[in-house]
């Protein structure tokens, strides 16, 4: 799947956003991607996901785990087109882990994915816990890179490259054009 296939299904289904948006970080950007949008759909989702599958069929992994929230059905999509087990973490007391009965046994392949990453926090808590398993990480994909390069210490394969500005709130254009930015995201803004 290409980037620009990626895009229109973005675009179409109402997860790619312009306005003025206030990032996790803190940081101001005029385009955010809300994927809850696109993963509500789906056909649209399973097309996306077996995109993703696609950079990955090489590897084989036999687990794919996605970090709550953005990563769940994301993982289960991306399993679904490769025939592995899907699987979460989630965070308890503030710490990412594997709940509800979930195992990964010591050298399964294992491959981690996210709807979009930014700085790649919730992932990196992923494989940390994927690590401690013993299990063969085989790498990190995502639907959408906002890094601009891999933050990860194994192999990264997005679908597309989300190249939107980014601006320290005290730098925004937008603020005096636009007044307050939205935040659409799930996770708590960083303050200062």
């Amino acid at each position: 799947m290409n980037e620009e296939t990626v895009m229109t299904h973005l675009k179409e289904s109402g997860a790619f956003l312009e306005g003025h948006f206030l990032l996790s970080a803190g940081n101001h950007s005029p385009a955010y991607c809300q994927c809850a949008q696109l993963l509500q759909q789906p056909g649209r989702a399973g097309l996306v996901c077996a995109g993703m599958a696609e950079l990955w069929k090489d590897e084989q992994p036999d687990v794919v785990v996605g970090p709550a929230l953005g990563g769940i059905l994301v993982a289960y999509e991306v399993a679904r087109a490769l025939g592995a087990r899907a699987l979460f973490t989630e965070r308890v007391d503030g710490v990412m882990t594997l709940r509800r009965g979930f195992t990964i046994a010591p050298n399964e392949k294992v491959l981690v994915t996210e709807d979009i990453v930014t700085s790649g926090k919730s992932a990196k808590e992923a494989l940390a816990v994927v690590a401690a398993t013993g299990a063969n990480i085989v790498g990190v994909s995502a639907i959408g890179n906002r890094n601009g390069g891999n933050p990860f210490d194994v192999p990264f394969r997005a679908l597309v490259k989300l190249d939107f500005p980014v601006y320290k709130p005290d730098e925004c254009p937008l603020c005096a054009e636009m007044g307050e930015p939205v935040k659409p995201g799930s996770r708590t803004v960083k303050s200062g």
